[in-house]
């Protein structure tokens, strides 16, 4: 196994505390699985600070940022049944990484954490 791409974002969370609450800016930058589940959660700066951040620390991964035909909303942070976090493989990540890389399989590796004032995302795009 052989490691791809890191990427590490940090974003102070004042910063996106009233940009969550534009509509435009939530549809253009979060999934509708993200937003949905949004709806559940008490912190919702923190929330959407996070999965910003992993957005962002995703787009270092590959060594392009958000360009590219990469768009934020193309990048989808959900969490599983223990609440860990992951990036969903949807075919447009899929192809872009295997294109990017030259590669038929890799994993994705996701952290993500926060406290009042920040949050951080780190990446790891790893060959199987």
């Amino acid at each position: 196994m052989k490691i791809l791409g890191i990427g590490v974002d940090i974003i102070q969370n004042k910063r996106l505390k009233n940009l969550i609450f534009s509509k435009t800016f939530l549809s253009r930058t979060f999934s509708k699985n993200e937003i949905k589940i949004s709806k559940k959660i008490s912190s919702k700066t923190n929330y959407f600070s996070k999965r910003f951040a992993a957005k962002e620390a995703f787009a270092k991964s590959i060594g392009t940022g958000i360009r590219d035909n990469l768009n934020f909303k193309d990048i989808e942070i959900l969490n599983d049944k223990k609440g860990k976090p992951f990036y969903f493989k949807s075919k447009k990540i899929d192809t872009i990484v295997k294109k990017k890389f030259k590669i038929k399989n890799y994993n994705l590796f996701l952290s993500i954490s926060d406290e009042k004032d920040y949050s951080i995302a780190f990446t790891i795009i790893q060959t199987k």
